[in-house]
């Protein structure tokens, strides 16, 4: 009987929804670790150096124990005080683009950090290393044993390997109007680093978890902006516009920034109507004005029916 496949890899965010994510293996994880150990070793070396040339004498047993505390202290202070203050990153680990996350996908603290470092001297040191590839090759997710006991994963981030090439929204085809009248200015670059990594990273990701997070993305937003989206838009479509209408509007200040007009909209605007003379009024009394007939029944429960708050999407039934 043929083995099922193992599912990917998934963590689950704070908001109950799951992510596919890829986890560092042994051949970026080991000279990532090489990396730091040269850094370390470098640096201790030449700490050796400064001592012998200025000409300093220590007596044997202070030179050892200065030995037994500091190159443990450095060793274990450059992992904890990199992946702490670098959320979940040393220097080997960035040139290779990998970064340290919780379980649950968060940064690391100092605690994790600190777990990591104190059994990384069971994995790397004392067992030459064997125990650390052993445990990344068995484990579901590459996990080393200070992995385990820290719950911590080592992620592959694409983010590292370069700058992040800029990024065009095109205005979605049929909200050209729309979008030149969404007015972003109460949108902040937290919000708006959201949903750019959102639109750019949706393609790759599954139907279920990419519509919860366009949703979850797209309410706040909806009801704050204004004007709110039209009728039947979609919370994906929506970002989109904020996406380009933002942007747009980066471009402009750009503009005026650098001395030049300011450009008119290149969406078309409406004709402006002519103004006509009022009209005379009749001479003698004002006929009564005819009220208006009251709504049918069926006619006003559809409207009731079809009110809904400004901005807000509702999930699909």
């Amino acid at each position: 009987m043929a083995r099922p496949e193992p599912e990917p890899p998934r963590m689950v965010t704070p908001e109950a929804v799951a992510l596919d994510f890829r986890t560092a293996n042994v051949g970026s994880r080991l000279p990532a670790y090489a990396l730091d150990m040269l850094i370390v070793v470098a640096v201790l070396v030449a700490v050796v150096l400064m001592v012998l040339l200025s000409g300093t004498t220590l007596p044997r047993t202070l030179a050892i124990t200065f030995a037994v505390i500091l190159i443990p202290a450095w060793y274990l202070g450059y992992f904890i005080a990199f992946e702490t203050l670098w959320r979940g990153r040393t220097l080997g680990k960035a040139t290779f683009g990998l970064r340290v996350v919780t379980r649950e996908g968060g940064p690391i603290r100092f605690r994790h950090a600190a777990v990591r470092a104190l059994v990384g001297l069971v994995d790397f040191s004392f067992s030459g290393g064997f125990l650390a590839v052993a445990f990344i090759v068995m484990t579901r997710d590459n996990q080393r044993l200070g992995d385990i006991v820290a719950g911590t994963l080592v992620l592959r981030e694409r983010s590292a390997l370069g700058p992040p090439a800029p990024v065009s929204f095109p205005v979605p085809l049929g909200l050209e109007s729309y979008t030149a009248t969404l007015d972003v200015s109460g949108l902040t670059s937290e919000e708006y680093q959201a949903l750019r990594s959102f639109l750019v990273r949706a393609k790759g990701l599954r139907p279920d978890p990419r519509a919860a997070l366009a949703r979850q993305l797209a309410n706040p937003l909806a009801a704050r902006l204004r004007p709110p989206p039209p009728a039947g838009v979609q919370p994906e479509t929506y970002l989109a516009c904020v996406a380009a209408a933002a942007q747009r509007r980066q471009r402009l200040a750009a503009t005026v920034t650098r001395g030049q007009p300011r450009p008119e909209p290149s969406f078309p605007q409406p004709p402006l109507s002519q103004p006509h003379p009022p009209a005379p009024i009749p001479a003698g009394p004002a006929p009564a004005p005819v009220p208006a007939p009251a709504p049918a029944p069926a006619q006003q429960a559809s409207a009731e029916t079809a009110e809904e708050p400004d901005g807000q999407f509702r999930p699909p039934d």
